[in-house]
This record gives C-alpha cells, structure tokens and sequence, in this order.
C-alpha cells in the first residue's frame, strides 16, 4: 500500500504542472503562430487568456463535482480529452479552432489540477500535508522552467505544432500510467447539493484573509503571464534573437520561480510578517530600477531584472498559495478549486487588461507592469492585514486555523 502510494504521488506531481506547461510550452512559437496565421500579436495572445479564464472559471465549480463523484474517472477522462485537444490545435491553421481547443484544455486542466491538489489533502494530514503543500509552487515552477525551453527547440526544428504533438504525447503515456498505478482517493463522497455548494463558496468568498491571499497570489503569478506573453516579441523582436533564446530566458524566469519557493519552504516557520511585505517593497524598487535603466536595455539586463522580481514572485507566491489551500480543511476539492480557479481568473484579468491597455513592448513597459502589479499587491497585504483579526494566528504564523468564519464554513462543509 506504501508503495502505490508513494507511485500515486509521483504521478499527482508531474500531473500538478501541467497547467504551467500548456501554457509555457509554445511561448517561442508565438511569433511564428501569429505569422502563419495571418492574425495579429493580440489575437494570438488571446489564445493564453482562453486557456487561462476557461480553466480558471472550470476550476471554480470542478472540486464539489469531485468531492461528490470521487477524483480518479473524472480525471482520467479530462487527461483523454486534452490529448485530442492538443492533438487537434497542432492539425489546424485555424485560429478559431485553436481557441476552441484551448478552451477544452483549460476545462480539462482544471479536473486535472483540483484532482490532483485534492489528492495530497486527501491522503496526507498535519505537517506531511504541510511539507506537500509548500512543495505545490516548487513543482509547479518546472513548468516555466522546462516547457519553453524544450518549445524553442521543437519550433526551431519541426515547427510550432510540435509543441502541441509532443504535449498530447506526454499526456497521453501520464494518462496511462495514472489509469495503472491510480486507485480512488476520496473516502467520503458528498451529496451534490447545489443550494449548499452555493453557500460554502459564498462563506469561502466572504472570508477576508482568504479573498485578499487570492489577490495576492493573482498578482504574482499576473507578473510571470504578463513577461511570458512578452518575452517572445521582445526578444525576438527587440533584441533580434532567435526562439531558442526565447525559451533560454523563459527558464531563467522559471527558475527564478522555483528558486524563490524553495527559499519561501525554508522559511516556512516564519511569521509572513515581515517577509511578505518586505519581498513585495523589493518588488517595487526592481520595477522603479528597471524603468529608470531602460536606457541602457540590453537582454542581459533585462533578465537581471526578471530574474530579481520572478525570485520574489516565487516567494510571495508560496506562502500565501499554502495559506489559502490549508484555509478550510473540511472540503479539500471546494477549497482547491476555489484557490487554483480564482487565481487563474484574476491573474488572467489582471494581465490581459494591463496587456490590452498597454503593449509591453520593451523594459521599461515590462518593468511597469512590474511596478503596478506590486504596489496592488503592497495595497492587498496591507488590507489582508487589517481585515482578518479574527484570523490573525493564523496570519502571523502562515498556518490555517479554525476561528471566525473558517469554524463556520467547516460546520457547513460537514453538513453536506
């Protein structure tokens, strides 16, 4: 039983970043798309925010479908179904077709991720769940880290359908191994009751420190969309480089991410104050550094830069990830398709929009976004802060409890 269990956890962490890697896995190719298509920047760009708002609403209402039908079908299905998605996005020239297909993807996704989350808190408690959670954004940053790297190549060499031939391969032989080694993981299956879903997302909603760490998280994760959407046409454009170097600078900005989760696990038993604000003023100060240095922009130093804000994202991003997943204990599925969901819902407003109202063409562009993004979020702490006296243990030690309305919504979660 250990055994497949230990089998269960390693298939659940490489499902866990799959999400990242539909996304970042045809980052270079985006010029190129954009080209053979005959559509502008904005419109392939769109074909990101399509994947992100379809799995981000998906994974608002896909935990309570999972708490009341279990969590090994529904996502062995959703991994069939991304496989032909992906399939079918690198057989089409058609750029309606390819945000038809996203959106399928980002559906399946979001059972795929709220799966896959809800199976570490189904199966481990305490501080072993405590350890898996923290480990959440280190896996997810090898994503960012591999996937475009890897998608430079495949561009360079066999095109940008590659990228989506390879990922439905790769789906395709993880879907096969999870419907193997994979057993059911949920012990206890709830009623579908809409009313009563409804009034457990309501409560979640309503509690502050949980709505704020939402926006915190969103915005972190906005400034790694809002460089990835970038990334390709200033680098291939700007600086001249090829889509290899494009997937270059994506893994130094992945890893960036991941080396800034490892620092935050190892400060894990420290208080988020004064952590979390002083990496989000040092986020301020980089975004203010890299406007003022534009003027000397070189790739080099640009990356110096994203390298810089990217670690701090990873770190925020952690800490508070962690806090809002282990906010309510009573319903894993609700509150890990809640947390996933609402932050890709907002990450991809936030990004698009600011995206949309100004083309981040350059450093100084980028490093703006940077700079807006984090004084929102200085603005959100603080309120995080202020709002959540009856959570402050909490708060203070980066640790869920259960006071104020978390004993109310765990009353309510048990009720279903």
């Amino acid at each position: 039983m250990d055994k497949k269990r230990s089998i269960n956890t390693i298939l659940a962490f490489c499902l866990l970043p799959m999400t990242g890697f539909a996304t970042d896995i045809y980052l270079p190719s985006l010029p190129s798309m954009a080209s053979e298509m005959h559509v502008s920047v904005a419109a392939i760009q769109l074909s990101i925010v399509a994947f992100m708002v379809s799995a981000g609403v998906c994974q608002l209402f896909v935990g309570s479908l999972l708490d009341s039908f279990g969590r090994r079908m529904p996502v062995l299905g959703a991994l069939l179904l991304f496989a032909v998605a992906s399939f079918v996005i690198g057989g089409t020239h058609s750029i309606y077709m390819v945000y038809a297909m996203r959106i399928v993807q980002g559906i399946t996704v979001a059972f795929i991720a709220v799966g896959k989350r809800a199976y570490f808190m189904d199966t481990y408690s305490g501080e072993e769940l405590k350890n898996y959670t923290s480990l959440f954004s280190i896996v997810w940053a090898t994503a960012p880290i591999v996937a475009p790297f890897l998608g430079g190549y495949l561009q360079s060499a066999f095109g940008w359908a590659s990228n989506f031939y390879f990922l439905g391969g790769v789906v395709v032989v993880l879907g096969v191994l999870d419907w193997w080694f994979g057993r059911e993981s949920l012990g206890t299956f709830y009623p579908f009751r809409l009313k009563s879903i409804v009034q457990v997302y309501s409560s979640m909603v309503q509690t502050a420190d949980f709505t704020l760490g939402l926006v915190i998280i969103a915005l972190c994760y906005a400034m790694v969309v809002v460089f990835n959407m970038a990334s390709p046409f200033i680098v291939e454009h700007v600086f001249h480089a090829s889509p290899v170097v494009t997937g270059y600078m994506a893994l130094l900005s992945g890893g960036a991410i991941m080396l800034g989760g490892i620092l935050s696990k190892s400060m894990i038993r420290r208080p988020m104050v004064p952590k979390i604000p002083v990496a989000i003023f040092l986020q301020i100060l980089l975004g203010a550094a890299m406007i003022g240095a534009a003027k000397w922009s070189s790739l080099y130093l640009m990356m110096g830069f994203v390298v810089a804000v990217h670690t701090l994202s990873g770190f925020i991003f952690n800490a508070v990830f962690a806090y809002c997943l282990g906010r309510f204990s009573g319903h894993a599925g609700v509150a890990s398709g809640l947390t996933g969901g609402g932050m890709f819902v907002l990450s991809s407003m936030f990004s698009y929009g600011l995206v949309g109202t100004i083309p981040v063409k350059n450093q100084a562009l980028l490093g703006l976004a940077y700079l807006f993004f984090a004084a929102l979020m200085l603005g959100a702490f603080w309120v995080f802060r202020r709002t959540s006296a009856a959570a402050a243990p909490a708060v203070a030690n980066g640790a869920a409890t259960a006071t104020g309305k978390k004993e109310a919504v765990d009353v309510l979660m048990d009720a279903i």
